[in-house]
């Protein structure tokens, strides 16, 4: 099996494009969430905080690209765009096919589906359809208008498994290079922001609903007073390389994914239990050949729920200890659904690069629910050698990563 690494990183996230807005603000303490405008028009809905996306230009892809492209497809196309950018490649090794796309997003285009939707049931006709409908609500719809945009000619595959799916999609590109099937693959996910993604949080009495006059406050992972998650929106994309093709390259190496696991709990499709994710970190750290006295900092899913929040804080406090320092990044992003995963991972790598540790924001008062384990509350130094990324979705699907610093040996 070949070792795999890390050599381009693209993002789309509430602090605009581009991974240095996006680690500056989370250095900053800053929040990406605010009142939404739009969920104020939904009957029902509680919950009227979002972090959306800020206005960016997607005329810097091409119209005959973006023609087919629902909002979610632009974040995943231009965050591949500069992971690209970055490992520094070229049109042959785009186009030789060995280089693979690996993106998911929960759902296609909620927004599409519901102006078509709108426009059908006036009269049950087909007349006003664009045929370019399906290409944005189609379930791959990240996955293909990024390797036709960027004209990529290796393994497309597209990985839906709601919040665990930007996670998954690295862990499958992983093996995918591990094994020799691909040289390179860009992989991550993307999402959207609709009023419906609130809505179902909301009707699970899942969502932040307390914080609509103060949207900076929420949501608060780990915190006595959490109430819920804060939907937000898009893309998060790293390139994978196998070792050998980077230092053939000569380009940079920015970590090592050295191990992957992702497990289902049967036990609930709704509820979740502490026992099946300290499982599916045991399994990604066996992958890595690694023991737990070995991470040095573990990135969190939490997102702000009751029952999330505890079951994770009890699984990590069980694997690694209380002395290993534990944060999640949505306190400043919201939960970007299916990008989650690879964005915080993003950061991740930002940190073991930076030799710090980011904070989890709105962590005022840790729940004692919570405790157990080292919550970090304010910017740390520290050398990250081994980390933990975990990412835990509905359904039972729990997935975890393990990167190390990348040592030249």
């Amino acid at each position: 099996m070949r070792r795999v690494v890390v050599t381009g990183m693209g993002a789309i996230s509430p602090f605009g494009s581009g991974v240095a807005p996006l680690f500056e603000a989370l250095c900053a303490g800053q929040s990406g969430v605010r009142v939404l405008p739009e969920l104020t028009s939904v009957g029902g809905l509680r919950s009227l905080v979002a972090g959306p996306v800020p206005d960016l230009d997607p005329k810097q892809i091409p119209r005959k690209f973006r023609r087919s492209m629902s909002n979610m497809s632009i974040f995943a196309t231009l965050a591949a765009q500069e992971a690209l950018s970055q490992g520094r490649v070229d049109d042959g090794l785009r186009e030789g096919g060995r280089l693979g796309v690996v993106v998911g997003s929960t759902l296609g285009s909620t927004q599409t589906s519901q102006e078509f939707f709108q426009d059908y049931l006036t009269d049950f006709s087909l007349e006003r359809m664009k045929s370019t409908v399906f290409f944005h609500i189609m379930s791959h719809s990240c996955a293909a208008n990024v390797s036709q945009a960027l004209g990529v000619r290796g393994r497309v595959v597209a990985p839906s498994a709601a919040c665990a799916t930007g996670c998954q999609a690295v862990g499958l590109a992983y093996e995918m290079v591990a094994a020799g099937s691909q040289d390179l693959v860009l992989c991550g996910g993307a999402d959207e922001l609709h009023p419906l993604t609130a809505a179902t949080f909301d009707v699970m009495n899942a969502a932040s609903t307390a914080y609509n006059d103060r949207p900076h406050e929420t949501p608060r992972p780990f915190d006595r007073a959490r109430d819920g998650v804060v939907c937000s929106e898009g893309g998060g994309i790293l390139l994978l390389e196998g070792l050998d093709s980077a230092l053939a390259r000569g380009v940079s190496i920015l970590a090592e994914v050295v191990g992957f696991a992702t497990l289902s709990d049967p036990a609930s499709i709704a509820n979740p239990h502490a026992d099946a994710m300290e499982a599916c970190m045991r399994a990604a750290l066996a992958d890595a050949g690694d023991s737990p006295a070995k991470v040095d900092y573990v990135n969190a899913h939490a997102t702000g729920t009751e029952l999330g929040d505890a079951a994770e804080s009890e699984a990590i406090g069980r694997v690694v200890g209380a002395g290993v320092p534990v944060s999640s990044l949505k306190g400043h992003l919201g939960h970007t659904m299916a990008a989650s995963g690879s964005l915080e991972l993003i950061a991740t790598v930002e940190m073991m690069r930076r030799d710090c540790v980011l904070p989890t924001l709105n962590l005022e008062e840790v729940d004692p629910a919570c405790a157990g384990v080292d919550h970090v509350r304010s910017v740390r130094s520290a050398r990250l050698r081994t980390v933990i990324k975990n990412s835990f979705a509905m359904g039972g699907i729990n997935s975890s990563l393990v990167l190390r610093r990348y040592a030249d040996d």
